[in-house]
């Protein structure tokens, strides 16, 4: 049940992303360039990540083993939504729906005085001090125990819970990764900074829940059989270890990257006009 309206969104995302890509080829009059298909690429698989994580044994076993469900959380904050943000799907999704609807829905959020307390909620976490916010919060609130035991009981609290983090993951993702039309405004050196930030409150996390006396979510310590005959306190160690690893390695490959761009730019763009110009000086002096 908790899978049936993301699931819902990923099928809506997926068709008018087709629609849209199909509608912008005939309007070029040519087929998608080399980049856009990548982005189209990218923005399947993350679609594909949300499916396994939300549609296949993943979510069963979420229900009886912590680590697994922990599993389903990394896939939606570090998997899914980077891949979505690096696909850029905003205009493929956005240009196959009908034009009257399109203009009223723009006008109305550009102008309307009832939507203005959501312009000003998108214009703060369209920042990225408010996206890194509302990313760390929404990653501490729901791992606090009565929450976490209240989205296993509920089945629309849950789906609720994997939206906001589908939802600010991609937030986050986007004030790093360029995802045409948007630009984020980090250079590369605050984006490395930016990246570890998030990273940081995670690997907290991970080690409360590993080094926790006993376990910390009645939910899975009253369980009565897990799969493979762990403990409560093991399970939660293991969810803690998956936090710590596959939870960090897209962005701990991010900040390596990070690191390589930042470390190995080119000098400022003057500076080699004047170099270039000052070369070209020297080579007519010697002829």
């Amino acid at each position: 049940m908790a899978v049936y309206l993301p699931l819902a969104l990923v099928w809506a995302a997926l068709a008018l992303h087709l629609a849209g890509a199909r509608r912008g080829a005939a309007l070029r009059g040519r087929p998608r360039d080399r980049r856009a298909k990548w982005r189209a690429c990218s923005f399947y698989a993350g679609l594909l990540t949300i499916f396994i994580a939300l549609a296949s044994p993943i979510e069963s076993l979420s229900q009886k083993l912590f680590w697994v469900h922990m599993t389903q959380h990394v896939l939606l904050l570090t998997v899914a939504a980077p891949l979505i943000v690096l696909g850029a799907p905003w205009m493929s999704i956005w240009r196959p729906l009908p034009l009257g609807f399109r203009r009223r829905v723009a006008r109305s959020v550009a102008f309307s005085p009832r939507l203005r307390g959501l312009r000003a909620a998108g214009h703060a976490l369209g920042r990225p001090l408010g996206a890194w916010l509302a990313f760390s919060l929404d990653l501490v609130l729901w791992h606090i125990p009565a929450a976490y035991d209240l989205t296993l009981n509920h089945v629309w609290l849950h789906a609720l819970e994997h939206l906001t983090f589908l939802l600010f993951g991609v937030l986050l993702w986007a004030q790093v990764l360029d995802s045409p039309p948007l630009r984020c405004r980090l250079r590369p050196d605050q984006r490395v900074y930016y990246i570890v930030g998030a990273a940081v409150v995670g690997w907290l996390l991970s080690l409360v829940l590993a080094f926790a006396p006993g376990p910390l979510y009645p939910s899975y310590a009253h369980l009565a059989h897990r799969p493979g005959g762990i403990s409560a306190l093991v399970d939660q160690q293991l969810a803690a270890g998956v936090m710590l690893g596959p939870g960090s390695l897209t962005m701990t490959v991010f900040v390596f990257f990070g690191l390589y761009r930042w470390l190995g730019q080119d000098e400022d763009p003057q500076e080699r006009r004047r170099d270039a110009g000052g070369r070209a000086g020297a080579g007519g002096l010697s002829q």
